[in-house]
């Protein structure tokens, strides 16, 4: 279950109405990097974790917090679409050039959605739920949330950066304040399941004795040349997750190139593909 209060989380005010501005606030909200995106993201993977009650409520907790924040944004280009010309012609009387903010609207936002906010893009493009993480691991899942508050972070600095406005500055520093939180947040309940030693790699649950061990902690080049592989942290010590030591080699094919079988002649393939003793004759 879940309430509705009409107050915002935080104050969302405009100055200056930037028809533009508002479709590059569009990001934020249906975005791959967007509101909408970590929203959904926390939802499902609370509706569906399993295990310690805490981290379904936390998740739970914050998915609602992130629809508070796809309000405000929603409440943003509402305001900054305030004024926006309704009409070429309108616009291009304005500014003989032919509408120099005219030509940075969404028109969807005109002629669609009545100068209001909508579940796109800043192009436009439906927000279709395919970026939405829930893969049932607790671990992986924070590591996915980490990284979804780490782009939706950078977004709102770009963002607070095209701006001039003091209202939406404001406001995008709350949502990056929030963002930093978030990311701390999520990597405070990796630490709280035992940190990386405990939980990576994921699955820990997998037998780690029973995966080919040469290649677990192998960075491996693929240069043609056979040269060594870059080096850096990745390549020597103590792995991340304490369980092995980091080696570097390059990599030489350990496999035969394949041979596959012609195609079944109903198949609809060309008669020559068909042709077994030509084909696999080229192949040996």
């Amino acid at each position: 279950m879940y309430y509705n209060d009409p107050r915002l989380q935080f104050p969302v005010r405009v100055e200056n109405p930037d028809p533009r501005f508002a479709r590059a606030l569009q990001q934020a909200i249906g975005g791959v990097e967007g509101e909408i995106r970590v929203c959904m993201q926390y939802f499902f993977q609370g509706w569906g974790a399993r295990g310690p009650k805490k981290y379904r409520d936390m998740l739970l907790t914050t998915a609602t917090e992130e629809l508070g924040h796809i309000e405000m944004l929603a409440t943003a280009v509402a305001l900054n679409l305030e004024g926006a010309p309704l009409s070429l012609q309108e616009e291009v009387s304005q500014d003989a050039i032919g509408g120099a903010i005219l030509n940075g609207v969404n028109f969807q936002q005109i002629l669609s959605s009545g100068l209001n906010a909508m579940p796109v893009n800043s192009d436009g493009i439906p927000f279709d739920m395919s970026h939405i993480y829930a893969s049932g691991n607790a671990a992986a899942d924070m590591t996915a949330n980490v990284m979804a508050e780490s782009t939706g972070r950078v977004l709102a600095v770009r963002l607070y950066n095209m701006t001039d406005d003091p209202g939406m500055k404001e406001m995008l520093q709350f949502l990056i304040a929030r963002d930093t939180m978030h990311q701390n947040q999520w990597l405070a309940a990796l630490e709280d399941m035992g940190g990386f030693e405990k939980n990576f790699p994921i699955p820990n649950s997998h037998p780690q004795g029973e995966e080919l061990q040469e290649f677990s902690y192998a960075f491996l080049g693929f240069d043609r040349d056979g040269a060594e592989p870059v080096q850096g942290r990745w390549s020597n010590g103590t792995s991340m997750d304490g369980k092995g030591t980091f080696t570097s080699r390059p990599m030489e094919p350990l496999g035969d190139e394949p041979k596959l079988a012609p195609p079944p002649p109903a198949s609809g393939a060309q008669d020559k593909q068909m042709d077994g003793t030509s084909i696999l004759a080229g192949l040996v």
